[in-house]
């Protein structure tokens, strides 16, 4: 990466930031919109950290500010998510290709899914930041140590190492948890690797505005209630970590 220009690091909940705001040099804060806009450098490239809030909105916001007010040249969003695709296993990564807004259906008027007057229901990822992305998130997982005791499976899985994935992530404004929601969003969009709340409106802005983005989410969930998480245990000892050691990554490269 050789603009100049900062690159946005954003996420939804403050764990997924701490450590790197923690490690941030020369911080500067600045408030908008509701929201902290921490400024400073990390591994030795500028960069804007911001919570988003959860949502749909929320993160279209602060996208929108980050792009119009601080001058981003490309933007990234760590998370979690809740695992869809067949072989997608908590503790696993998946870097986003594409994003789509499951909740969004303007039919009759535009196709079920469709961002209407975009003629499309799908926004891809920069391929090169995506690319540096999965690379910088291989490179995490075979890296970090694995969490003081398994996470759970999918009913008939093998345990194994973590993995990346790439591929379609689909956001909305529900959080999806329970068994049929889960399906149901499984039957629709067979596609989907998984779920989240934020993406797909920060690809949208990013888009409108033509700025490079890219989405890496590590799995806390398989989205159907089967396999019991404790979110803060998971949050504290392997997204945070995983996702602090990915950003960081993702600098060097």
């Amino acid at each position: 990466m050789t603009d100049a220009r900062p690159t946005a690091i954003v996420a939804a909940i403050d764990e997924e930031l701490r450590g790197l705001a923690a490690g941030l040099d020369a911080p500067q804060r600045q408030r908008r919109a509701g929201r902290d806009f921490l400024l400073g450098t990390l591994e030795g490239r500028p960069v804007v950290l911001v919570l988003s809030h959860i949502g749909k909105v929320a993160a279209a916001t602060t996208t929108a500010l980050l792009l119009g007010e601080f001058g981003c040249g490309r933007v990234v969003f760590t998370g979690v998510a809740g695992g869809l695709g067949d072989g997608v296993h908590v503790g696993d990564v998946v870097v986003a290709q594409q994003l789509l807004q499951h909740d969004l259906d303007a039919s009759p008027l535009f196709p079920r899914w469709e961002v209407p007057h975009s003629g499309r229901d799908r926004f891809d990822t920069d391929a090169s930041l995506t690319e540096a992305l999965a690379a910088a998130a291989t490179r995490a997982l075979a890296a970090l140590p694995p969490p003081a005791a398994p996470w759970p499976l999918p009913a008939g899985a093998a345990r194994r190492p973590p993995r990346v994935h790439r591929g379609l992530v689909v956001s909305g404004d529900r959080f999806v948890h329970g068994p049929d929601q889960g399906r149901a969003l499984r039957a629709a969009l067979p596609a989907a690797l998984a779920v989240e709340m934020e993406g797909a409106a920060l690809a949208q802005v990013c888009h409108d505005f033509g700025v490079p983005f890219a989405v890496v989410r590590t799995v806390s969930d398989r989205a159907d209630g089967s396999a019991a998480v404790d979110f803060a245990r998971f949050i504290r000892e392997t997204a945070s970590v995983c996702s602090e050691a990915i950003i960081r990554g993702l600098l060097r490269a």
